[in-house]
C-alpha cells in the first residue's frame, strides 16, 4: 500500500505564452524554468490530441505548473486549482494591478476567495 502521496505538479491550459508568463511569474511570483514542445506523437499517446503543443514550466520549489499553450476555447468546467498564499490582501492587490478580478463567494458562512487567470482557469485561494 502507498504510504505517502504528494502532488508533483499540476497542468493547465493557457491561450498564449505571454498570458501564462504574466499570471504565473508576474502575479504569482513563480519563475519560468523551461519552455519546450510536446510532440504530436507523445501528445496523441497521452491525451489523444494529435498536434505539437508548446509547454511553459514554472517552479518555485513549492509549486510546479506545466502550462500547455492552447488557443482552443473551452466551455466552463468545475476544474480548479487551490493555491495557498501568505497574504491574501497583498495577493488581491497584486491581482488587481495585473488586471485580474479576484472575487469572493460565501459558502456556509465563510468567504471563499477565487481568481481566474487570463485564460479563464479558476484558482481558489487559501
Amino acid at each position: 500500500m502507498v504510504k505517502e502521496i504528494h502532488i508533483q505538479h499540476v497542468a493547465v491550459e493557457c491561450s498564449d505564452q505571454q498570458s501564462s508568463d504574466r499570471f504565473f511569474t508576474t502575479t504569482l511570483g513563480i519563475p519560468k524554468i523551461k519552455s519546450t514542445i510536446l510532440s504530436k506523437e507523445v501528445s496523441a499517446a497521452i491525451f489523444g490530441i494529435n498536434k505539437n503543443v508548446p509547454i511553459e514550466i514554472y517552479d518555485n520549489g513549492k509549486m510546479r505548473v506545466e502550462v500547455f499553450i492552447n488557443t482552443t476555447r473551452r466551455e466552463p468546467t468545475y476544474d480548479h486549482i487551490c493555491i495557498e498564499v501568505d497574504n491574501k490582501s497583498d495577493f488581491i492587490t497584486q491581482c488587481k494591478q495585473q488586471g485580474l478580478d479576484p472575487f469572493f463567494v460565501e459558502k456556509e458562512g465563510k468567504q471563499l476567495l477565487f481568481v481566474r487567470d487570463y485564460s479563464n482557469n479558476l484558482y481558489e485561494v487559501k
